[in-house]
């Protein structure tokens, strides 16, 4: 028994994690309750080394000086600012009167008022509620089809996980240990694809079936000619030079992703405060919503230390490769086995966890077959959209459900009675959206240059001139992941029998690497 739980002590792990998630507890806490318990049995059976722990320290102060993530807070306040400004009503109410005479017009103005806030706030909890409350009401009065509506809405809320500046991608980025900028640049093609084929389904839809996507009747059309003109240029000019300064000065090089956040938090200042919406209230709010954010990401990015200070100990990272290597088809059936995985567990668990549990475990495996990472990254990033839409767990069906009508009211304006919108509505509504987001998935796999190309404007050198002062493969204890190379108690690779465990006493550094913004990670000496 004592042979099986010390050879198996790694599954064991994974999967105690697993109950422990599905028990209901918090991320954070059950990540590092199964880091330390496992840990302690580990030190008992004398299969870690007794001053595992002393590197928790190291881990954590790597981790909270790693500058990459401060583009959270940043990109969260500026988000918030701009949704409690009143930005989204002004952007639906201009955009709705544009594409008011065309069928499936709302819908349009819900799609693409999603990618705008998106690419300026990058948060999915704001774009849904602030789209739900103010165009829900409009569709359903103008006879929209309720699933159509709802899935819509939800759908277009998950933008914000995919086009820049995504929380999810800066995340993943870190995990990866890789460039924000070209994380960035490596979804933004995709991002717009998804963008482009949300609108396509609307465009079918108002062929199939035009009453469930109707145009705004003349009487709801109060713009026209010139005043629709002053609306568009004061309404979309201002976010669309915000984006540019995020966006743009992180693309061509002139901000990293960190001083593109922090512009862009002043921006929305500055656009509240152009529109006289800008007091003291909102700013509480927004800080208060921005510290919870921050501080919910870091305790699980702490707790996901401790558990994976644990895991690679006990050779968890081999086991994991292992396994996963051992799949039929190479490059290809991990791929598929990948995003399988991250689908299914997307059932129950949401980006942040499946960012800090999955990815570093799917990361090494990827390198070592060697798949580019920012490819991967963006793969992985579109797959896990699909959290959000899940029914019944997914986050964004829960945001539109609680800001839709659940029992029939008269609407003030046309006076006629507004049924409620029912939760198998929504769940109905979001199928048709997640399915295309699967299938994106399979076109990012197809086409990898959809991603790669942000390897264009990057400076090819000759290896073979560089000379580089970093210890070879094999002759430093480090991976590309803050992870030792050679983990506890793992045998020797140039002997043929199996060595007697040997552990460093010193600490080691089990920081992740802060990622770069400047130059392409340099690859590793072959």
């Amino acid at each position: 028994m004592f042979a099986f739980f010390a050879e198996n002590l790694a599954p064991i792990m994974f999967l105690s994690l697993i109950i422990v998630l599905l028990l209901g507890y918090p991320v954070a806490f059950a990540l590092a309750f199964v880091g330390f318990v496992f840990g302690f049995i580990g030190i008992e059976m004398s299969l870690l080394p007794i001053n595992l722990f002393g590197a928790i320290p190291d881990r954590i102060f790597g981790q909270m000086s790693n500058e990459t993530l401060l583009a959270i807070p940043f990109f969260t306040f500026m988000g918030l600012i701009l949704e409690r400004s009143g930005m989204a009503e002004d952007l639906l109410d201009t955009i709705g009167q544009l594409f008011g005479p065309i069928r499936g017009g709302l819908a349009f103005a819900v799609i693409f008022v999603g990618a705008i806030l998106a690419a300026t706030t990058g948060v999915v909890a704001a774009s849904v509620i602030s789209m739900g409350l103010i165009s829900l009401p409009i569709m359903l009065r103008y006879g929209y089809d309720r699933r159509v509506a709802a899935g819509t809405i939800a759908a277009s809320g998950t933008l914000a996980q995919i086009i820049p500046p995504s929380l999810v991608l800066i995340i993943l980025a870190d995990q990866l240990g890789r460039s924000v900028g070209d994380m960035y640049r490596g979804a933004l093609i995709p991002g717009l694809l998804l963008v482009a084929a949300y609108a396509g389904y609307i465009i079918v839809m108002s062929f199939l079936r035009p009453l469930g996507v109707p145009a705004l009747p003349p009487e709801a059309r109060t713009l026209r000619g010139w005043k629709l003109l002053a609306r568009v240029i004061t309404s979309l000019v201002p976010p669309l030079v915000l984006i540019f300064l995020v966006l743009g000065t992180i693309f061509i090089g002139l901000a990293t992703p960190t001083e593109g956040g922090a512009m862009g938090a002043v921006g929305a200042l500055l656009l509240a405060a152009f529109n006289r919406r800008l007091d003291l209230t909102m700013m509480k709010s927004a800080l208060y919503a921005t510290a919870k954010l921050s501080s919910f990401v870091i305790f699980i990015l702490l707790g996901a230390r401790v558990f994976s200070l644990t895991f690679y100990g006990v050779n968890g990272h081999v086991w994991v490769e292992h396994l996963m290597t051992s799949i039929p088809g190479g490059e290809v059936g991990f791929l598929i086995v990948a995003n399988l995985l991250v689908f299914f567990l997307a059932f129950f668990l949401d980006y942040f966890e499946l960012a800090f549990i999955i990815i570093p475990l799917l990361a090494p495996v990827a390198d070592a077959l060697g798949i580019d990472l920012i490819w991967f990254g963006v793969m992985l990033a579109i797959n896990m959209q699909t959290s959000f839409m899940h029914p019944p767990f997914g986050f964004s069906l829960f945001y539109l459900r609680s800001v839709a009508p659940t029992r029939a009211y008269k609407d003030r304006i046309t006076g006629s009675t507004i049924q409620p919108v029912t939760s198998g509505q929504i769940y109905m509504g979001s199928l048709p959206f997640l399915a295309i987001q699967l299938v994106m998935v399979i076109i990012v796999i197809a086409f990898p240059g959809l991603v790669t190309h942000y390897k264009s404007g990057q400076v090819s050198v000759d290896p073979s001139t560089i000379q580089l002062n970093v210890p070879m493969p094999g002759e430093g204890n480090e991976s590309p992941f803050g992870m030792p190379a050679q983990p506890f108690g793992a045998p020797e690779p140039s002997t043929g029998e199996p060595a007697a465990p040997s552990f460093d006493t010193s600490a080691p550094d089990f920081g992740s690497p802060t990622p770069s913004f400047d130059a392409p990670p340099t690859e590793p000496a072959k």
